[in-house]
């Protein structure tokens, strides 16, 4: 009988970063890129929330844009949610206090991404709403390097910064 410590280590399968998106300055559009450096205790290169905080990057869910999509009534993407890194394949809050490897850096989850009052502005009336629970994670960059849509991300197991 497996015990529920057991099954929280269990990721048998490898997310995918899909898509890449920067915010250069406040209120101006995301900037899709294919690869972006992550530099350690700073976030990424590019990016408007380089510091030492909490926030360096965001991560949403791809399976969770279908969501909502259907909420809003509307085709909602990445960017229109200002998140950094959108992935596929895992679920993003099974990662809650866990270090994971995207490529050639590695991140450590340091909350949720909650909604901001502006997705009442940009996914329309009930945005905010829409948001709750499908908001995304934070998380710091613990080991710097070089992260390219396509590549995978892997579940480091507890106490590794591999």
């Amino acid at each position: 009988m497996q015990t529920i410590g057991d099954l929280l280590q269990c990721f048998p399968v490898a997310g995918e970063l899909v898509w890449i998106g920067l915010r250069p300055a406040r209120q101006t559009p995301m900037l899709a890129v294919e690869e972006a450096f992550a530099e350690a205790g700073a976030g990424l290169a590019g990016d408007r929330y380089r510091g030492g905080g909490k926030r360096q990057v965001t991560l949403i869910q791809w399976e969770h844009l279908a969501v909502l999509s259907a909420l809003t009534r509307r085709e909602v993407t990445p960017e229109l949610l200002r998140r950094n890194l959108a992935i596929r394949g895992v679920n993003l809050p099974a990662l809650k206090n866990r270090t994971f490897r995207i490529g050639e850096a590695v991140l450590q989850v340091t909350g949720q991404c909650h909604p901001c009052s502006r997705m009442e502005q940009i996914l329309g009336l009930g945005g905010y709403n829409a948001m709750r629970s499908h908001g995304g994670l934070t998380a710091r960059i613990v080991r710097s390097g070089r992260l390219r849509v396509g590549d995978p991300l892997t579940v480091l197991p507890d106490g590794s910064s591999a």
